[in-house]
This record gives C-alpha cells, sequence and structure tokens, in this order.
C-alpha cells in the first residue's frame, strides 16, 4: 500500500511572551522582550498509507490542531520534515491544496446566505472538477445520506448537524486523497453522529481516500478508526491498532453497580477513591450506578464487589470489558 502521508521528526515551536500583571504589568508587556520558547509538537514521526483512517487522538493542548495545520500547510515546523502525496503542504500551497479537504470544527467553507447546491455549483468552479464527475459525486451523496432536503436550504437556516454535514460533503465534492476532520461531531445528536460517520466511511470505502480524523468522541473512533495515533504535551505516546491497544490493557474490566441515590452520594463515591486507590481502581458515578475500572493483576473484580457490599446494597451489576474510552482516559493520566 503506497504511502501518501509522511512526517519525519516534526518540531514546532512558538515564541510566547511572558505576560505580568496589572495595568502596569501591560504597559510593561508593550515595551517587553522577554520571550519563552514553549514547544507544541516534539519530534513527532509517522507514516500513514492511502485509504487508512487514523485516529489523531490528545487531550486539550496536546500538539493535536499544530500538527494539523503543519500537515494542511497553514503552519511550517520549526525542524522536521512533512510530505503529503510527495509535496511539502506549506510550499506552493496552491497545487497541493487541490489534493486535501479540510473541515475545522466548526467553521464552515460554506457561503452563509446561499442554499447548499449553490455553495457545491461554486466549489465545483474552484476546484474545476469536471460535469460528469460532479453529478456521479452527488448521486453518489444521495445513496448515503438524505441531501435532497438540504440542497435547496440556505446555510444560515441549518442546523448545525446539518451544517456540519454539508461541510463534510463539500471537503470530499473534488476528490481529495486526503481529508483532515478536527473534531466533526462535536456538539451533534446521536443519530447525526451515526449518518456522519456512515457517511464517511462509505467515501472511504469507495474512494480509498486517507483521512485523518481528531476527535475526543470515543465513538467515531470505535465506528471508524483501526489505527489510533495518541500525543500529549507534543510528544507521540502510542501508533498502533486499536486491538493492540485493548490487549495491553486486557487485564482490565469495569465493574458498575447500581443502588440507590440515598447511597451512591459525593462521600461515598470520595471513600470508595480511597479505599481502592492503592489497588488503581478508577472510581466514578452517573445516575445511580458506580462505576469501578479494575486492573484484575492487582485486585480481582470479585474481591471490588465484596468489599463495597461491606458498605451499601447493590441492586444491580454488570461487568464489562475496558472501553475505548478508559484505555485513553488511562493513557492520558498515566501514559502506556
Amino acid at each position: 500500500m503506497e504511502n501518501n502521508i509522511v512526517l519525519t521528526n516534526v518540531t514546532k515551536e512558538f515564541k510566547v511572551l511572558n505576560r505580568h500583571e496589572g495595568l502596569k504589568g501591560s504597559i510593561q508587556d508593550l515595551f517587553s522582550r522577554d520571550y519563552k520558547t514553549v514547544r507544541a509538537v516534539d519530534n513527532v514521526s509517522m507514516t500513514i498509507s492511502q485509504g487508512e483512517i487514523v485516529g489523531y487522538l490528545g487531550p486539550n493542548g496536546a500538539g493535536k490542531s499544530t500538527t494539523i495545520k503543519m500537515m494542511t500547510g497553514i503552519l511550517k515546523p520549526t525542524s522536521g520534515e512533512i510530505l503529503i502525496n510527495g509535496k511539502t503542504p506549506w510550499k506552493d500551497r496552491n497545487k497541493f491544496c487541490e489534493n486535501i479537504g479540510v473541515v475545522f470544527g466548526q467553521r464552515t467553507q460554506l457561503w452563509w446566505a446561499l442554499p447548499l447546491i449553490e455553495s457545491f455549483k461554486l466549489l465545483k468552479d474552484i476546484y474545476m472538477i469536471p460535469d460528469k464527475d460532479y453529478e456521479e459525486t452527488l448521486e453518489f451523496y444521495k445513496t448515503i445520506v438524505d441531501i435532497d432536503p438540504l440542497l435547496h436550504k440556505p446555510v444560515r437556516q441549518m442546523s448545525l448537524g446539518q451544517r456540519t454535514l454539508s461541510d463534510i460533503l463539500a471537503s470530499f465534492l473534488h476528490s481529495p486523497d486526503v481529508v483532515f476532520l478536527d473534531e466533526p461531531t462535536i456538539g451533534l445528536d446521536v443519530a447525526m453522529k451515526s449518518n456522519i460517520r456512515n457517511l464517511i466511511s462509505a467515501i472511504n470505502e469507495k474512494r480509498n481516500t486517507t483521512v485523518i480524523l481528531t476527535t475526543h468522541d470515543m465513538g467515531d473512533v470505535d465506528a471508524l478508526c483501526r489505527r489510533i495515533v495518541i500525543i500529549d504535551k507534543g510528544k507521540m505516546l502510542y501508533d498502533n491498532d486499536i486491538e493492540h491497544l485493548k490487549k495491553v490493557f486486557g487485564s482490565y474490566r469495569t465493574l458498575s453497580l447500581r443502588m440507590s441515590s440515598k447511597e451512591l452520594n459525593e462521600g461515598f463515591v470520595e471513600s470508595m477513591k480511597k479505599q481502592f486507590d492503592p489497588y488503581g481502581v478508577g472510581v466514578s458515578a452517573e445516575d445511580h450506578w458506580l462505576s469501578l475500572v479494575v486492573n484484575e493483576e492487582k485486585i480481582k473484580v470479585i474481591d471490588v464487589l465484596s468489599k463495597v457490599q461491606e458498605s451499601v446494597q447493590v441492586k444491580d451489576m454488570k461487568i464489562e470489558e475496558i472501553s475505548t474510552e478508559e484505555v485513553i482516559r488511562k493513557i492520558y493520566t498515566e501514559g502506556i
């Protein structure tokens, strides 16, 4: 399989002013040369093959958006090399941008006052899409999602979900080799998230488009990505498939216990955290359920259950394999 994205020892540093407090400090900052260097991305290397859907994950401030901006040519690395389809993104940007698509968060590329079909026609002219290809793409879109009600609707009248869906359709319109999707399902309801995931998956399968997906929604990751890359504080922590990651955490189970709201109070949850902290058990509560993430190499699930039952009456219980979300959370907090 051909590699169409290659990052080699990529680093990005920013100079940030050391700001002072108060009015006097603000005036002082106007003339200050007191800068510090912040390394947003630190020596990141990866290779992505044509047709892969890769989840690029990390907590807020980890360096994800900075990496994406370098890969799309918006920023230039301080050091290292990036090649997308053999091209350097920040050089000859007009040619480079012909073969990529981008959706950044909730920033739209559509014309606000125009119906969606007019935005599509403008993008058709901008990217010089042949009439036949354009018509075939629209027909293909209609087989995946019901876009007919949206085509003649002004973008400003669309809901957030409809606008996000339309933006993603627009980003794939010119059949790019690579599409960058930054938090595509943020703030959307369950049905619209499902539509968008189905859309991305279907286009990837038909056109073999490479997709780089940044998201905090593990539902997106489970539905779309076989491979994930995790970054934190600018450094790469993990680059492999999800199943391998789950095997690393294979001894973990999630024990969920249902109890009365009277018993499941803040004081009880805190006491459970203290009791199980020596065993590395993660404790959280939601509605009437107490959730405990247990590493059975340190303590057995049955022993955790027994200890909880010494304090409260358990009405129901369930044991599950550790979820992708819990795995990612543990990597953020504990590493791998």
